[in-house]
């Protein structure tokens, strides 16, 4: 009963959402499916497998940028939605397996700092591919792409269905949530399968993980592939929605909210992750209302609102931390990992105790 609620709910959101808030938050829910595509591919790389990744978000502009070149007037090419989205998928899983095989043997912050290298240098050639030959129009960016066109429907078209209108932001939340729930599906199949055990034993232990007669290279390696083809698939569906991309859409602030919305929701779990992902894209275009209730309240704006929006969006990610390491919705054995250490630290403390006395 509550799947089938919850069912109805996403069917009717876009339209509840547009009556109640307008069309501007029903392209916001849009790009919060995005995100959580997004964030269930790195949750892949870094909650299941526990590889630190901060230039995730190359991947997401090789999908995007595989599709903004094949179907834009950039090279003249127009390619069909149903061919370049499993080429922009295929093309990311490739630099993931390219990121993932120079850096099997790095660990932690290495493998961290080697990944934010390999995110920057993606950003930067995006940034500087437009000459002596040019291939990715530099920091103009591509625009004039071909919105998602199945056939003859294009989904940046209203349309009419038994006398309901669907404007291209509700097509475009439709499309966008049937690929989501086939990414939660995925993942989820991923998850209770020897891959998946792999994927925890590599992150609990490596070398008790090898021991066991584990490939921990292939696996660390395909971890790297999924989590970057989900990247590719995401990166592929924003390029058709907005129509533009640039190289300033794929910055490392951008891999940073990821990975956010990973550790805040909880780090490995399903839900969590896509509760993250959800609250991170909502809450922070929720704050921009902060300048019209100073307004409201006080008469005037006494504090600039982009300032304070952002002042109280990183106390309310510290404040999460403080109280919720685990993460909002942390896995079963995230919370027993956070519980006995809890544990440890009061058998600690009441040791130290006694020996005062």
């Amino acid at each position: 009963m509550v799947y089938v609620a919850l069912a109805v709910l996403l069917a009717v959101l876009p339209f509840l959402t547009g009556a109640a808030l307008g069309r501007g938050w029903v392209r916001i829910l849009d790009f919060t499916l995005l995100y959580v595509m997004l964030a269930l591919g790195l949750n892949i790389v870094v909650g299941y497998a526990g590889l630190l990744d901060l230039g995730y978000i190359a991947f997401y502009a090789v999908g995007a940028y595989m599709y903004a070149l094949l179907a834009s007037p950039h090279f003249g090419l127009h390619l069909p939605f149903w061919a370049l989205l499993p080429l922009g998928a295929g093309l990311a899983g490739i630099f993931g397996i390219l990121l993932g095989a120079p850096t099997l043997r790095l660990r932690g912050d290495y493998l961290a700092i080697v990944t934010l290298g390999f995110g920057e240098i993606i950003r930067i050639f995006l940034n500087n591919l437009n000459a002596p030959v040019n291939i990715t129009n530099g920091p103009q960016g591509v625009n004039l792409i071909d919105p998602v066109t199945f056939g003859g429907f294009s989904l940046s078209q209203p349309h009419e269905f038994f006398g309901v209108s669907f404007p291209g932001l509700y097509s475009y939340y439709y499309l966008f949530l049937a690929l989501a729930l086939l990414v939660i599906f995925v993942s989820l199949r991923l998850q209770n399968s020897r891959i998946g055990r792999a994927w925890v034993a590599i992150r609990e232990d490596e070398v008790a993980a090898e021991a066991m007669g584990i490939n921990t290279r292939n696996i660390k390696l395909l971890a790297f592939a999924m989590g970057a083809t989900f990247a590719g698939i995401s990166g592929g569906l924003f390029a058709g929605f907005q129509g533009f991309i640039s190289p300033e859409s794929f910055n490392l602030f951008e891999s940073i909210i990821v990975l956010c919305m990973i550790v805040l929701g909880g780090m490995g779990n399903i839900p969590g992750v896509i509760l993250g992902a959800v609250l991170l894209t909502v809450f922070p275009e929720a704050l921009r209302y902060i300048g019209e209730l100073q307004q409201y309240l006080f008469g005037r704006v006494l504090v600039d609102p982009s300032d304070l929006r952002m002042l109280i969006f990183g106390l309310a990610l510290i404040l999460i931390m403080i109280f919720r390491p685990a993460g909002l919705l942390p896995s079963v054995r995230r919370r027993r990992e956070f519980g006995s250490d809890a544990s440890v630290l009061a058998q600690e403390q009441a040791s130290l105790y006694d020996i005062q006395r």
